[in-house]
């Protein structure tokens, strides 16, 4: 991933200082020896990758006042609220939902949430997120359409970011709790006289949501990109608002530091994700399989 990060950069055509014209070339050699751009391709993937093994990225091209590192101190903060909340509300939502169409299965009622959750799922996020600031925070004047400062500001970036989560979620458990439902130990408990409320929540419930704690990296991954986009709408100060710039500013150094900081994130999130899965499901197990000789 760091590897191809830096080829990327490296391959757009340009660099950050060439559209600035108007710059005397004396001015635009000295800045480019600053930064570190008049080397070779080679010393730079060096120097690039000593400044990931040390945690300094360097400064900001765009704002020489402000280190990759310090950006991502402070407006990372912001994009973890509206993650995480859009992660409680895509899990609890979703679950709920999800049970419900399984109960109602094959009625109308079923039919009609799998229906809204195909329509949630077909919406993209910036399009869901404009209807959203024009609909509650321009003609109902209902809550503020832009900006950061309370928590007023997080409800609609929250919603957004939530919605397509949430409608995976559903037909993820709705799919699993159907097939738990045929299952011998079901009908054993349905033997015993257990009533269907039992059954659902204290047996077929918990496991069907099995695998939706495999599928929490997936979920992360999808609530990271989407507030790209997301904090653009909203003017939100978050990481995302900051990547966005800085691919348009070409602004190298933040490109590649957030580049790295959101695939080490990932990373991370799918790896307790699979940790955990091997926890609560002890079925299943790592094991090393001798080679045939």
């Amino acid at each position: 991933m760091v590897t191809l990060t830096f080829m990327m950069m490296k391959a757009l055509p340009g660099d950050p200082f060439s559209e600035e014209k108007a710059l005397p070339t004396e001015v635009m050699t000295s800045l480019k020896h600053h930064y570190g751009l008049d080397t070779s391709l080679f010393h730079q993937y060096l120097q690039y990758l000593f400044s990931i093994m040390t945690f300094n990225f360097g400064p900001s091209i765009v704002y020489p006042n402000k280190t990759v590192v310090g950006i991502i101190k402070s407006s990372f903060p912001v994009s973890a609220v509206i993650g995480t909340q859009a992660l409680f509300i895509a899990l609890f939502l979703g679950v709920i939902f999800g049970t419900l169409s399984a109960i109602f299965h094959p009625r109308w009622q079923q039919k009609t949430l799998m229906l809204f959750g195909v329509c949630l799922i077909s919406i993209p996020s910036f399009l869901l997120a404009t209807l959203l600031q024009y609909a509650l925070g321009i003609y109902f004047d209902f809550l503020p359409m832009a900006k950061w400062g309370t928590w007023e500001h997080t409800i609609l970036p929250t919603i957004s970011l939530a919605v397509f989560p949430t409608a995976l979620i559903a037909r993820l458990v709705r799919t699993n709790l159907l097939e738990v439902m045929k299952l011998d130990y079901i009908k054993n408990a349905k033997a015993k006289g257990l009533s269907s409320f039992e059954i659902l929540w204290f047996h077929a419930l918990p496991n069907s949501l099995i695998p939706v704690i495999g599928y929490m990296g997936q979920l992360m991954t999808s609530i990271l990109v989407g507030s790209f986009i997301v904090e653009k709408i909203f003017g939100i100060p978050g990481l995302g608002q900051w990547f966005i710039a800085s691919i348009m500013n070409r602004d190298y150094p933040v490109i590649m530091g957030t580049t790295v900081f959101y695939s080490f994130l990932l990373i991370l999130f799918i790896f307790c994700s699979d940790c955990l899965y091997l926890v609560v499901d002890p079925r299943i197990q790592l094991r090393s399989h001798p080679r045939n000789v």
